[in-house]
């Protein structure tokens, strides 16, 4: 590729990453300076004031965004791959299992998960909450109708999510590219207008402010985070866009634009105090107020998407790293292999995302519940850096620690200040947090029960070779694959198969799917085959947690030497286990029987998963106790 392809290339990605990567942090704007200035009741709109929060929105995304992200967490990468799960995969890697500081790894990456999924319910209805209330400036007659226009557009948005977004999705990065510019052309206007704002750079102002305001002013960190979220997006979706066009477009334009809009409704509110109502609307002249309305509301439109589908992205990373039950997975896209579909995710987000809507009613009342979401998962990719940095050798002692007290001093600050707002609705993202970390706890440990309790029951390969030398068992032509969790053992349905029909095909394939925690694995070394004997192979098969894992094709696409493979002579037997409590006698806690049980009944079927046809499967029930 020569240099004018690379460039193109890299100029396509970055607006690309417009679309997904900064939906939310670019619609920051709509309610963060608003937000802040009327906190706890209010500041006085005095240039002291003003200039002391801008400049703290400022060193916030200098600081938290810039150099937290930007430049020191997307070097943490895991093969390219980002986001919180990935790096909790990268700060594993190496660590014994069973051990404690395993254990504490674990517990963050996962409570850090778990906390996304708040941030996932609140961005959709905040940003798409905060634009309609543009009707407040555009058409004040039109109040009573910012919640039925905002739930309309909301249950359209998650409606429309089963038929993809291949296609309109090329729209989004042109239309952010618009927005970034409306709004670095609206607050640089303010700023020509009014220079005298841009003194709010001085860090002076952002210290001033929190030390005189004492308690009142520590309280306004908690708005301030609303300037950096959607920070975690740049780390996400790294592996969508890479780490170069997600740089670029962050300091050639979103930035900029961010700074410029800031400052323009500062420069507003210094000599228009009475803007404080809706500061970024009264930015745009009347003539432009019902137009920007408009690009307002698509801008929130695609920053819910952006997390909808990080959402999905999450949620499949958790399910092959064994966090979630498997939930079905639909495709949208022949092409474009991230365009996922996930039917019961997508209606739990939409229950979730209307019920935040009809009980919080407006955007400010809701961004009380933001930030303990967006700065619980900042505290957790903070830890869990540091873990990489040091362990993976990246990084000298005193440089990891020097990091690590900076960025973990400036998150715990910001997360603490919206501690204090648990009964204003910080208690929204910490019950669900709370919820989907324990579904994932539950979910690893009552596997790791399972499997143990099938390895124990395996019998060893040598015993069926013993019961075969009667020659009472029939082979027939063909090939019989056996999933089995157990690399070692026998499967119990290779056993129930034998015991009840006396039959064994010509080559019996005993198959185990290892998802590693790296994002692929390429196809050289995608099989690991051990022939046995009497026509028995022990295959496991080898994908990252960003592959699909399609059993079928992967057979089909790659042959294997020394196993003949015809997917039409070949019928997959596959286990399905009937839980019954053991009320705590076998490892499961007593209380987490239950709630194990029934998220096994909840997950798809195995074959489903790992995309076998109907046609070719036996399907063998067995109980296991647990």
């Amino acid at each position: 590729m020569d240099e004018r392809e690379h460039a193109t290339k890299l100029r396509a990605l970055a607006l690309g990453a417009l679309g997904v990567v900064y939906g939310d942090i670019g619609t920051s704007p709509l309610y963060t300076l608003r937000e802040c200035l009327t906190e706890g009741g209010g500041f006085p709109l005095v240039p002291e004031v003003i200039l002391g929060v801008l400049s703290l929105i400022f060193w916030a995304l200098i600081i938290t965004v810039t150099v937290k992200y930007v430049v020191f967490v997307m070097r943490a990468d895991n093969q390219g791959e980002g986001g919180i799960l990935a790096l909790t995969a990268l700060a594993l890697r190496g660590m014994r299992p069973g051990h404690r500081r395993t254990g504490i790894v674990m517990a963050i990456g996962v409570m850090g998960a778990a906390l996304f999924y708040g941030d996932s319910l609140i961005t959709p209805a905040i940003s798409v909450l905060s634009a309609v209330e543009g009707l407040h400036v555009v058409a004040p007659a039109l109040d009573a109708y910012v919640i039925p226009i905002t739930l309309t557009i909301l249950i359209g948005l998650f409606v429309l999510q089963r038929f993809g977004t291949e296609k309109v999705g090329r729209l989004f990065g042109p239309v952010m590219l618009v927005w970034f510019l409306t709004l670095g052309v609206l607050g640089g206007w303010q700023i020509v207008r009014y220079p005298g704002v841009l003194a709010a750079v001085w860090p002076g102002h952002a210290v001033e402010m929190l030390f005189q305001h004492g308690w009142h002013g520590f309280l306004l960190l908690g708005a301030v985070v609303l300037a950096v979220t959607g920070a975690e997006a740049l780390y996400a979706d790294m592996g969508h866009f890479g780490r170069k066009p997600i740089r670029i477009a962050w300091y050639a334009l979103v930035l900029p634009s961010l700074l410029l809009c800031y400052f323009g409704q500062g420069a507003l509110l210094l000599h228009e105090p009475d803007a404080i109502e809706n500061p970024f609307f009264h930015l745009a002249p009347e003539w432009a107020q019902v137009p920007l309305l408009l690009l307002a509301t698509a801008a929130t439109i695609i920053a819910g998407q952006a997390v909808i589908s990080g959402a999905y992205s999450v949620t499949l990373q958790a399910m092959h790293l064994r966090y979630l039950p498997r939930m079905e997975v639909r495709h949208t896209s022949e092409h474009a292999k991230g365009q996922i579909y996930m039917p019961q995710l997508n209606w739990l987000l939409l229950a979730g995302v209307l019920l935040l809507v009809l009980s919080f009613q407006t955007s400010s009342n809701l961004a009380a519940a933001y930030g303990i979401a967006v700065t619980g998962t900042m505290v957790a990719t903070t830890l869990l850096a540091y873990k990489v940095a040091r362990s993976l050798g990246r990084w000298k002692l005193w440089q990891a620690v020097l990091a690590l007290a900076v960025f973990l001093t400036v998150d715990m600050a910001l997360f603490l200040a919206n501690l204090v707002k648990v009964e204003e609705g910080g208690w929204f993202p910490l019950v669900v947090g709370a919820l989907v970390f324990l579904l994932m706890a539950t979910w690893r440990r009552g596997r790791e029960v399972v499997r143990k309790r099938l390895a124990e029951d395996a019998l060893p390969f040598d015993l069926l070779m013993e019961r075969m030398k009667g020659g009472s068992v029939q082979r027939v032509s063909g090939t019989a694959v056996f999933l089995t969790g157990n690399p070692r053992g026998l499967p119990p349905g290779l056993l129930h198969s034998l015991k009840h029909y006396k039959v064994l095909h010509q080559r019996v394939v005993l198959l185990t799917v290892d998802i590693e925690d790296v994002p692929h694995v390429p196809d050289d070394q995608r099989f690991e085959l051990k022939a046995l004997s009497a026509g028995f192979f022990r295959l496991i098969v080898h994908f990252g947690f960003k592959d699909e894992p399609d059993i079928p094709q992967a057979l089909e696409t790659r042959r294997i030497p020394g196993l003949p493979f015809e997917p039409m002579e070949t019928t997959y037997f596959v286990s399905r286990e009937t839980l019954i409590r053991s009320h705590g006698k076998l490892g499961l806690p007593r209380w987490q029987e239950p709630l194990f049980i029934f998220l096994s009944k909840l997950s798809t079927s195995a074959s489903e998963y790992f995309c076998i046809p109907p046609n070719r499967v036996v399907e063998l029930g067995m109980q296991l106790e647990i």
